[in-house]
């Protein structure tokens, strides 16, 4: 448990403040709007390992996306091969350009694991219509609970975006971990709103 007041963080490390959030029943049907034209988003059962980093990377390395990045070949593929994990792409021009992941390995549970769209698609429409699949698609498979976790290290908006597509947000805690720009896993210059601590 931290104490109130400040809490130092060792140099090289990040700290975020994670909020959890859940829905425990879909949420009532959203307003008719008309979703961007030219995306669609495609299943990719079985992904494989370096489109899917490369993917990842692309998404996420603005946020400081790290976890999967840490993963070795074996434990990565274990995870994404595995039948109850769902992975999707949003495509554009036949390029990966979102990424949607659904994972029911704890099922009744549903989370949504990584969730997010290149930076060129953000505040366009891109994200709406992907977290409108992922709800239709997480809601069909009748779970008890759909979850997610978002960070500081997200964009802004995120916990905002979350709650207007029906998830609660119930929990925080903070989250330490290595600095992945000096571990080498993202580049030196990513999310530069972010400054480096050696």
């Amino acid at each position: 448990m931290l104490n109130d007041g400040y809490t130092e963080v060792p140099q090289g490390r990040l700290a975020a403040v994670v909020t959890y959030l859940e829905m425990r029943q879909p949420p009532p049907p959203a307003p008719d709007w008309t979703p961007p034209s030219g995306l669609r988003i495609v299943p990719h059962a079985k992904p494989d390992l370096a489109w899917y980093r490369d993917l990842f990377r692309r998404v996420g390395e603005q946020w400081l996306w790290f976890s999967r990045l840490r993963m070795g070949d074996e434990e990565l593929r274990a995870v994404l091969h595995d039948d109850r994990v769902d992975v999707f792409a949003l495509e554009k021009a036949g390029v990966a350009k979102g990424l949607l992941e659904l994972d029911r390995r704890d099922f009744p549970e549903i989370e949504l694991a990584f969730f997010g769209v290149t930076p060129d698609l953000v505040g366009k429409g891109a994200g709406r219509l992907l977290m409108r699949f992922a709800v239709e698609e997480a809601w069909r498979h009748k779970p008890a609970r759909f979850h997610v976790h978002t960070c500081t290290l997200d964009h802004p908006r995120a916990v905002e975006f979350y709650v207007k597509s029906g998830f609660r947000a119930y929990k925080r805690a903070v989250e330490v971990s290595p600095d992945p720009r000096l571990t080498g896993e993202l580049r030196r210059d990513a999310a530069a709103c972010v400054p480096v601590i050696e």
